[in-house]
């Protein structure tokens, strides 16, 4: 009787101390870090620090700090993550990337679907087909007939391999049918400043990274990438490429949250709150369709329908980067 009365004591101290841990995060003074694995200034940082200042309050006032860990197509960055304490204090957010790494490259010392935890889709990123602001064509009809008279000597930029430009890249120069001479950076950043000083001549990169461009006149907006045309101000007179005759094209970048695999069921729950609180905030909702962005509603806010989600898009990426046949070591 005694050791029965023993045991349902501990039981119920052991249960008391789990509920303690996870009501202890986050813990006072302790930042959280999102790990974003592309350059400071791209789209994808600027979506992170949009995310980072929506997560504040629901996380109960705590400092949300971003750490750039780019190269090799977001691998870098997400190797980090994926080896760090699954502690809840060190979080991932890729974009479509996630989907498309396990085909481009074929030596991964991590496992997209078994060595994360998934928290959760943020937004959906239209891409925009944007060029130099010297280039003769003022439409996408005047575009189309550019690019079909000089062919290989269109300089078309992006990223980096992996990168949301260089899959968007693939795909519209499959769809146009003309292999164009392709330049890769390290970063958006850096391949938008030589777009608008007239290094290359055209680009297809999300919205988030062009739309103040376009709008400054810096670059020349000829389409976007959606089914449907964008309400955005700076963009709604873009026309689709569906509608411009390239039928059929539809490319969205989305990004989504991740922790290391094996992070408390109780810490991610709380992190799933979060960001749910945090993708409801006006403030941040203003921010994100400010730059075209679309901030996630649907199933995929969820940790299972995220996770679904990006085994659908390894599924149809990899057709897509092996119909192309580049890939990295």
């Amino acid at each position: 009787m005694k050791n029965t009365i023993r045991l349902a004591t501990l039981a119920v101290a052991a249960a008391a101390a789990c509920g303690a841990h996870a009501q202890a995060f986050p813990a006072a003074g302790k930042n959280i870090t999102i790990v974003v694995p592309f350059a400071a200034g791209g789209p994808t940082d600027r979506v992170a620090r949009d995310l980072a200042e929506a997560l504040r309050k629901p996380l109960g006032g705590a400092t949300v700090v971003i750490e750039n860990a780019a190269g090799a197509g977001s691998t870098i960055g997400a190797a980090k993550v994926a080896r760090a304490q699954p502690d809840g204090y060190t979080l991932l957010l890729n974009h479509i990337g996630m989907a498309t790494i396990p085909s481009l490259y074929r030596k991964l010392s991590f496992n997209v679907l078994n060595d994360f935890e998934y928290l959760g889709i943020v937004n959906d990123v239209p891409m925009t087909v944007v060029g130099r602001p010297t280039l003769e064509a003022s439409n996408y009809a005047e575009l189309s007939k550019w690019i079909n008279a000089n062919k290989e000597k269109v300089n078309l930029g992006h990223s980096g391999l992996g990168s949301a430009g260089h899959l968007c890249g693939l795909m519209f120069q499959s769809a146009v049918n003309v292999q164009m001479t392709t330049v890769a950076y390290k970063g958006a950043a850096p391949a938008i400043t030589d777009l608008m000083g007239g290094t290359i001549d055209l680009m297809c990169d999300q919205t988030t990274n062009t739309s103040s461009q376009i709008e400054a006149k810096k670059v020349k907006g000829y389409a976007v990438t959606t089914k449907e045309r964008l309400k955005t101000p700076a963009l709604k007179h873009l026309p689709t490429l569906n509608e411009s005759g390239v039928k059929g094209f539809n490319v969205t970048v989305w990004h989504g949250l991740y922790a290391p695999k094996g992070t408390p069921e109780a810490v991610m729950a709380q992190i799933n709150t979060a960001l749910k609180a945090a993708l409801k905030d006006p403030t941040f909702i203003q921010k994100q369709e400010g730059l075209g962005a679309i901030v996630a509603t649907d199933n995929r806010v969820e940790r299972t329908g995220h996770k679904e989600f990006v085994k659908s898009e390894i599924d149809a990426w990899g057709k897509v980067i092996k119909a192309a046949g580049q890939f990295a070591d």
